[in-house]
């Protein structure tokens, strides 16, 4: 493939705002990744992101925008997050209309590693003559398509762990209640999570003690994620209907991705927890904290099983992001090395 051309500030003015765009079809595109797309013309710009499955991909949308408004598309400039598709799937090749509509630019963040594209879509464009610069703020979009793009490269999805503590680190109290320890804020962004989430996995024990839903409820929601259980969920219980598997939690992943699961959020109880963790299966870490303290070694904590032996084998990771939702704390953490 042809060497990445150097992106000039305007370049990365304009994939920012693609960026931005593509935000918007988080919690809806999955298992398609979810784009964003801006159409420069010599009159305007227009902005896009990809629909729900088997509407129109973002850069459709930009040119369907500019087409609306009579704007003339010959030499325009097209920045798209992820690179066109090249291959007919739920809607037709993304680069077919591209080229049709006479534009003499695309700037592309990443190469899509799917199999039926895979650099066909840029191969495709500067066969047809358009110039194509690729890895335009690539870092960040591969960090916002980070689930995405590892269920295409691995066939499994993005595991994120969330976990709930008082600041001493327990989980629940020694009789194993657990509910409500952070705030309404919180609950919330936990509500917006699975709404990112195609599924949300819990253990059996975490069903037979708490007996939660699982279902999006504190935000608007397009979808109801997959509701999974590591064992058996009683028939009466609230998460069911629910997938239910057992066995090797790599397999278990790898079925879950065969299924179209692009992330998995995993809400399981202390076993759950440590168990994903101890195998290296998490990708995100999603820790809430709140301004309370158990206040002794009798409460349980936030994983049950055995730990680091000693303090050279400490897990250590890297802080993604900080942020207070009322008195609460988030924290996102990823493995210490996951690039930045």
């Amino acid at each position: 493939m042809q060497p990445t051309i150097a992106c000039t500030a305007e370049d990365e003015r304009y994939m920012a705002r693609a960026i931005a765009a593509a935000q918007s079809a988080r919690p809806l595109a999955s298992p398609n990744p979810w784009v964003g797309a801006v159409l420069v013309t010599g009159a305007s710009t227009y902005q896009a992101a990809t629909a729900p499955p088997g509407g129109p991909h973002a850069e459709v949308t930009a040119l369907r925008l500019a087409a609306t408004a009579c704007d003339v598309t010959v030499g325009s400039t097209l920045y798209t997050t992820l690179e066109p598709c090249a291959h007919f799937g739920r809607t037709p090749p993304c680069v077919d209309t591209i080229i049709a509509a006479g534009v003499g630019r695309v700037v592309v963040g990443v190469i899509d590693p799917d199999p039926l594209v895979s650099g066909r879509g840029v191969e495709r464009l500067r066969d047809a003559g358009v110039d194509v610069t690729v890895g335009a703020c690539a870092s960040v979009v591969e960090e916002q398509l980070g689930p995405y793009l590892k269920h295409r490269r691995t066939g499994r999805p993005w595991v994120v762990l969330k976990l709930a503590a008082t600041l001493d680190g327990r989980a629940a109290a020694p009789d194993g209640s657990s509910r409500w320890i952070t705030g309404e804020a919180a609950r919330a962004d936990v509500h917006a999570l699975r709404a990112a989430s195609d599924a949300v996995l819990v253990g059996a024990g975490t069903v037979r003690a708490d007996d939660p839903e699982l279902t999006v409820r504190a935000v608007a929601a397009q979808r109801q994620p997959l509701r999974v259980v590591l064992g058996h969920a009683p028939a009466g219980a609230r998460v069911q209907p629910a997938v239910e598997l057992s066995g090797d939690l790599g397999e278990v992943l790898d079925g879950l991705g065969g299924l179209g699961v692009v992330q998995l959020l995993v809400e399981g109880g202390p076993s759950v927890a440590h168990d994903m963790h101890a195998a290296g299966l998490v990708d995100r870490y999603v820790l809430y904290l709140a301004p309370a303290l158990f206040g002794g070694d009798d409460a349980r904590p936030l994983f049950a099983g055995p730990g680091a032996p000693e303090i050279g084998e400490l897990w250590r990771g890297r802080v993604v992001s900080v942020d207070r939702l009322d008195d609460d704390l988030r924290v996102e953490l990823a493995p210490a090395g996951e690039a930045s």
